[in-house]
């Protein structure tokens, strides 16, 4: 780290090899604690790591002494020397595996009660409304903070690549008066006219046309939209949408505007996930749903749709000859493996096509 630190001259995920011998300070919260009588083992965590700390009542016992009540999440300043972990001791799942810190000195900065859930470690069934009520150390744990940490990242990655491309960002107000949107508003109240409310934006989309009237001609913001609408897997009343406007472009740059900024942005934040195909395809509104039922297929399967409509004119199945009759089409995908289905499968599967579409107007059914 860079910088003057007063509590820590290193965080918890800075320690190498190359720093063996050196004197340190570290400060952070007890990730684990093992008693070995004479020797105790810390795993002390920041969000930056995790680095093992060892106290000796042979070596130190004062620093060994103030550490006995240490206990998980009791934040803690440790000062000492730099070593190799011994032989056969060596963690080669965590980057400060390879050594640990002889400690000669320790201060308990806070204590901890005994956390309602587990930190270290994950907890199966672990309620929502419990997580949320503790959010503080639902936060601290490993799964949580590396969120948090990749969405920091991903919004450092969104602004470099669009500002590389000369969009410049702007932040937008957020208490505004009502405009028409597709959901209904959150309203403010005004304390200075009586009466008089403000509405919380939808989206931006007025005042960044404004700003396209006003000529600045690229713009860009990681916008809070709040709508005020049911709860679905795919909505609640708040969101943060990337926002974009363009000036004197055609649809086509504005696509590649986009895939520019996404394939960046993916091999920049999860270099160990890449994308499937560059430059991406391209599929207009009707190919997409003839081909796979949805204008936003997943081509990662491969399971595109083939029109039976032909092949099955006269068959005498009612699920395919209403679908038929009634002006819809019948669709098949591939399924390897399943052509031995007994009747009973069939038929659940039958009840699953009824389920998921077959009464809607564009009816598919599923073959094997």
């Amino acid at each position: 780290m860079s910088g003057h630190q007063s509590l820590r001259t290193h965080t918890c995920g800075e320690l190498r090899p190359e720093h063996v011998g050196e004197r340190v300070t570290l400060a952070g919260w007890v990730h684990r604690r093992r008693d070995h009588g004479h020797l105790s083992f810390f795993d002390l965590r920041d969000r930056y790591g995790i680095t093992q700390v060892v106290t000796s009542s042979d070596e130190s016992p004062a620093a060994h002494q103030a550490g006995a009540e240490a206990r998980n999440e009791w934040v803690i300043q440790v000062g000492g020397v730099v070593r190799h972990r011994p032989d056969g001791t060596t963690n080669l799942d965590l980057p400060t595996g390879e050594v640990e810190v002889a400690v000669d000195e320790l201060t308990v900065l806070n204590e901890s009660k005994v956390p309602p859930f587990y930190i270290n470690e994950e907890q199966p069934g672990l309620e929502e409304a419990l997580r949320l009520q503790y959010r503080y150390l639902d936060l601290r744990r490993p799964p949580m903070r590396d969120r948090m940490l990749l969405r920091a990242r991903l919004a450092s990655a969104i602004r470099r690549e669009l500002e590389a491309d000369d969009f410049v960002e702007v932040e937008t107000p957020l208490l505004i008066r009502s405009t028409p949107e597709g959901a209904r508003d959150f309203v403010v109240p005004s304390r200075l006219q009586a009466g008089q409310f403000y509405a919380l934006p939808q989206s931006p989309q007025q005042l960044k046309q404004l700003l396209m009237v006003a000529g600045y001609d690229r713009y860009y913001q990681l916008a809070r939209a709040y709508r005020d609408e049911d709860m679905r897997g795919d909505r609640q009343l708040e969101h943060t949408q990337i926002d974009i406007e363009m000036s004197f472009v055609a649809a086509g740059d504005v696509m590649a505007i986009v895939e520019e900024m996404v394939t960046g942005v993916s091999g920049e934040v999860l270099p160990d996930r890449p994308i499937q195909q560059t430059p991406f395809p391209r599929l207009t509104y009707e190919e997409a749903m003839s081909r796979y039922g949805s204008d936003k297929p997943d081509l990662r399967f491969g399971m595109e749709l083939v029109d039976l409509g032909e092949a099955l004119g006269g068959v005498d199945f009612r699920i395919f000859a209403d679908a038929l009759a009634g002006g819809g089409a019948v669709y098949a995908v591939r399924a390897p493996g399943c052509g031995d289905y007994s009747r009973r499968q069939l038929d659940e599967l039958t009840d699953l096509v009824q389920r998921h579409g077959h009464r809607s107007r564009r009816r598919i059914a599923v073959l094997f």
